[in-house]
């Protein structure tokens, strides 16, 4: 059974005050909370074990790694990999999508084409444009409508032979949309195209399975998880890694060093240079088992009830508009209210104790489309709850009675 009331008691951090008044927090899609069953990961590594990995032979190293590599395990069951050495721990979403793109810089030729969606955030763009600054490859997009859909029959026509890699995020930041991403693949992989699927923002919400998909590229951070910043996953099926070459050069991913030549180590270690997070490699593992416990299903029913609720609560505000409204989206509502800017909205909330995102949230596409500055983006957790809706919903008409 969900009890909201016992899942809050693992988050220390809610039980404290901002502002004088307790924290409300509605950032999880920057975000997410680390419960104290993660922290302690954190804290028994380094107080206990604390060592390098892979390199000593000694006791702590050697705890170290099984820890580590256990880890890996986790991850590889959580998406369905089929290898171990399938899954590349990086620093985060971004570092992932720039593994790719680096290696993709020796296998694409001027005129090849690439495809990118309108509601990618920025690390899903940047990276792409830089590749086609140095293949001479073309980058092209795949448009929305109002509502934060895709236009997917505009998506076919862009299609062709000469196209070479699609990059979709399965979930917008800015907007909450679920994409089609199984038919992105489906027809991507028609015309032998290759699909990286920025799953940052879905895979806190919703399972994946990259081998029912058929993903080639997928990759996701630990810290919209439940798990600690700086450090991620990049899958990739193990042919197609092992096409790139590396991204970084040094320790750990080399076979064998000479002043004449060097070779690489095999998967995973290839993409794997220098010292990792080590601590925050086992703790993704550990939050990884801390949301299975709750289970992604229950999460994602519970959530969905927070989104109706603060969806119908928060329209009955004269003059609030909501942008994305696609039937198929996860808790995540961006607004503007008229002719208020979203930062004095945002900023009167914090002070209520109300933390809430405002801005572009790194998707300015996105905001360009609508012909707007930016959005207060509202982004729920399974530790929410109605109450603080309601607290968030009064925290909105105080500060228009403010403003306006």
């Amino acid at each position: 059974m969900f009890d909201v009331s016992k899942i809050r008691q693992d988050f220390p951090i809610l039980s404290r005050e901002v502002n004088g008044k307790p924290l409300v927090y509605f950032d999880n899609a920057a975000t997410s909370q680390t419960p104290v069953q993660v922290i302690q990961t954190i804290v028994d590594y380094y107080s206990r074990y604390n060592a390098n990995i892979h390199r000593g032979v000694h006791t702590l190293s050697q705890e170290a790694t099984d820890a580590y590599e256990k880890a890996r395990g986790i991850i590889q069951k959580q998406f369905n990999a089929q290898h171990p050495h399938e899954v590349i721990l990086t620093s985060g979403t971004t570092h992932g999508i720039n593994i790719v793109a680096a290696g993709y810089a020796t296998l694409l030729k001027a005129g090849d084409e690439l495809l990118v969606s309108a509601m990618e955030h920025h690390s899903n763009i940047v990276p792409w444009q830089m590749l086609c600054e140095k293949t001479g490859a073309l980058l092209k997009v795949i448009p929305m409508n109002t509502q934060g859909v895709l236009q997917m029959d505009v998506f076919e026509t862009l299609l062709s032979s000469k196209t070479k890699l699609i990059f979709v995020n399965h979930v917008s930041n800015a907007l909450g949309t679920i994409n089609p991403i199984r038919q992105i693949i489906e027809k991507a992989h028609a015309v032998g195209a290759h699909v990286l699927i920025d799953g940052a923002q879905s895979t806190p919400h919703l399972k994946t399975d990259v081998q029912a998909l058929d993903v080639d590229f997928f990759v996701t951070s630990a810290h919209k998880l439940c798990g600690p910043t700086g450090v991620g996953m990049l899958y990739g099926k193990s042919e197609l890694l092992n096409a790139l070459p590396p991204y970084q050069g040094g320790g750990e991913m080399i076979a064998e060093v000479t002043f004449e030549k060097t070779t690489y180590a095999d998967l995973p270690h290839k993409f794997e240079a220098g010292t990792p997070n080590i601590a925050g490699g086992i703790a993704f593992g550990a939050a990884l088992e801390y949301i299975n416990q709750i289970g992604l299903e229950n999460i994602a029913a519970y959530e969905n009830e927070l989104l109706e609720y603060a969806t119908e609560q928060l329209g009955t505000i004269p003059g609030l508009q909501i942008y994305g409204q696609a039937a198929e989206k996860i808790a995540v509502i961006s607004f503007n209210v008229d002719g208020i800017h979203p930062y004095d909205i945002g900023s009167i909330l914090d002070k209520l104790g109300i933390a809430v995102r405002t801005g572009h949230h790194c998707a300015q596409p996105i905001m360009d489309f609508y012909k707007i500055p930016g959005t207060v983006r509202a982004s729920f957790a399974f530790y929410n709850t109605r109450e603080e809706i309601d607290l968030l919903v009064a925290g909105v008409k105080r500060a228009l009675s403010m403003l306006q």
